[in-house]
């Protein structure tokens, strides 16, 4: 059998039905195969599937601080090469643990060299901890610390461009994924793996429950989320863009902000045409910096 077709995560954990992060586990594992470490910071995927005596992890799997995920990946790194073996050293965190509180132990492991492969579920946003506003939260999304209102937008920062200030680090290999494009995910990691020195993916991974859609659906968001060009599916090597995912008639982003709860007061009491404007203006930088627009004619 081949390593993408093991199933190394097991169902039954305590995920949210339609959960992003576990399908992102699951893809993560089929791409890394059994000859793997993983390292995970506090977060979601840490609570839902490890709740004590259980897990549903079928690979060696430390638990570290919120913070401290790559210092420890840097020591078991470190450890193996010393006694000569070669397993692959995974962290795998969430957007708070990366975005914000691991800044600092991410930066050191990347300057130092260190062969691990970091990946980041980019659920955009503090889940476990109750929908607080992350480094990654989106332009406009409602969350408990940047709550909606009649002052209020929501959040009023940009996402925070992670990939490239890992690039800025020297990182061997860099990509971005969506877990609704699962043969993507699987193909990236298992080039990340294999590819000598710190390497980042980051996989776009949408939560039903902090997000404010039906778990149904968690599949069809990501893909819009890619086909409004809010979300990249993009690979860089040694600093520079290699390919990206080519989008045909991109969509307008009001077809993916329109379906989720935490930007539905951009369309209540009524559609606020200037914030929706901002919105469309950062999917139209993304799709001018990666050039993924691609337009067909219309017969005539």
């Amino acid at each position: 059998m081949a390593e993408h077709e093991c199933e190394l995560f097991e169902c039954g954990h305590r995920a949210c039905g339609g959960c992003g992060p576990a399908l992102a586990a699951r893809l993560i594992l089929k791409g890394t195969g059994e000859n793997t470490i993983v390292v995970a910071s506090t977060g979601c995927m840490e609570v839902f599937s490890t709740p004590y005596p259980e897990t549903a992890w079928g690979v060696p799997w430390i638990h570290s601080l919120f913070e401290n995920a790559a210092a420890v990946a840097s020591g078991v790194e470190a450890s193996l090469k010393k006694q000569g073996r070669d397993e692959h050293v995974v962290c795998i965190c969430g957007d708070g643990a990366t975005f914000d509180i691991g800044m600092l132990c991410i930066s050191g492991a990347f300057e130092r060299g260190h062969d691990i492969t970091y990946i980041c579920y980019d659920n955009e946003a503090y889940m476990n901890t109750g929908i607080q506003r992350s480094g990654a939260t989106p332009y406009d999304a409602d969350t408990t610390t940047s709550p909606a209102g009649k002052c209020s937008t929501g959040n009023k920062r940009p996402k925070k461009d992670l990939p490239a200030i890992l690039a800025a680090h020297g990182a061997s290999y860099i990509a971005t994924a969506s877990i609704a494009y699962p043969n993507d995910v699987v193909k990236k990691i298992e080039r990340a793996v294999n590819t000598p020195g710190p390497n980042y993916i980051q996989i776009h991974a949408p939560c039903a429950t902090g997000w404010g859609f039906e778990g149904a659906e968690t599949m069809a968001i990501g893909r819009l989320a890619v086909e409004t060009g809010l979300w990249v599916n993009y690979e860089m090597v040694n600093g520079e863009v290699e390919k990206a995912k080519k989008i045909v008639n991109r969509k307008p982003v009001e077809e993916y902000l329109m379906v989720q709860k935490r930007f539905r007061h951009l369309f209540r009491p009524e559609r606020n045409v200037e914030e929706i404007a901002k919105i469309q203006a950062i999917a139209d930088r993304s799709a001018a910096k990666f050039g993924i627009d691609v337009v067909l004619k219309k017969p005539e």
